[in-house]
């Protein structure tokens, strides 16, 4: 089988800070950051989850309570023995990418229910405890580690019903993707997406949009813009970027991202500028 997650690691840059390693005493809240999703690594004890949108979680095992996305939310132990681990995470990615639709809001995966991870989590608390050199760069490595292996048990377990690992998961529709994620920059036809999974276009349309939650255009102008956004914040001259994802002149690129993003590239990229400047 084709490597499902290459061309999502090889474009955006996924990036972790530990921030939290240890006895969580009192209860904490964690804004939401542009940009920024949240992992916290729950090693014992029993902790309470409240968010805006949902009612309050008890978590009773160890687990993972992942935010893909930025979402308000806060920490309260609910006995003396809790133990965690907790970062910010980043794949370079702005707004309207299609990562950002393949989680719902929280996730919650128990240790027990992902052997490989939790090795690698067991891994990430034994060196939270030690003071050796280099600790944060290790934890901050392992955790990004540990992402990985969460996105690849989400398809591996066909946890998720829609949306982008969704479709990564459906043998067929991989192949299709993973075309469009390996060149962005080709004028993609329906019939093309179609041969590629092998299978007719009224099928292929049908089922791609029932797996991953929109039409294969629709997709497609998602993955270019979040490759466009992950080039400019590595300084990449916006012609360049508009012919290294599919746009024929900058003027092309700006009208994209001002229909789907309310402003220009250069406009949109001065303001995530301006968001990690202001940054602690």
């Amino acid at each position: 089988m084709q490597d499902r997650l290459v061309w999502l690691l090889e474009h955006f840059e996924l990036r972790a800070n530990v921030f939290q390693a240890g006895p969580l005493d009192c209860g904490e809240a964690f804004p939401a950051l542009p940009g920024q999703g949240v992992i916290h690594v729950l090693q014992s004890g029993q902790v309470r989850i409240r968010n805006r949108t949902r009612k309050s979680l008890l978590v009773t095992e160890p687990s993972v309570i992942l935010y893909l996305n930025p979402t308000t939310h806060r920490l309260e132990p609910a006995d003396d023995g809790v133990t965690m681990v907790c970062a910010s995470f980043s794949f370079g990615l702005g707004e309207g990418n299609p990562l950002q639709e393949a989680l719902p809001d929280m996730y919650l995966l128990p240790l027990a229910e992902a052997p490989t991870l939790a090795d690698t989590m067991r891994q990430l608390f034994f060196e939270a405890t030690e003071e050796h050199c280099g600790r944060q760069a290790v934890l901050n490595r392992l955790v990004e580690v540990g992402l990985i292996l969460i996105l690849r048990d989400l398809m591996d377990q066909n946890r998720l019903n829609v949306g982008l690992l969704a479709g990564l998961a459906d043998p067929k529709l991989l192949k299709a993707i993973n075309a469009m994620h390996a060149d962005p920059a080709r004028p993609w036809t329906l019939a093309q997406l179609a041969k590629a999974a092998g299978m007719s276009r009224a099928r292929f349309a049908d089922h791609f949009r029932t797996v991953v939650g929109m039409t294969p255009g629709a997709y497609l102008s998602e993955w270019r813009l979040g490759v466009a956004q992950a080039l400019l914040l590595r300084a990449r001259p916006v012609k360049l970027v508009a012919a290294d994802v599919g746009y024929g002149s900058p003027s092309a690129l700006s009208r994209a991202f001002t229909a789907r993003l309310g402003m220009s590239p250069s406009a949109w990229l001065r303001s995530r500028q301006g968001e990690s400047s202001g940054a602690h």
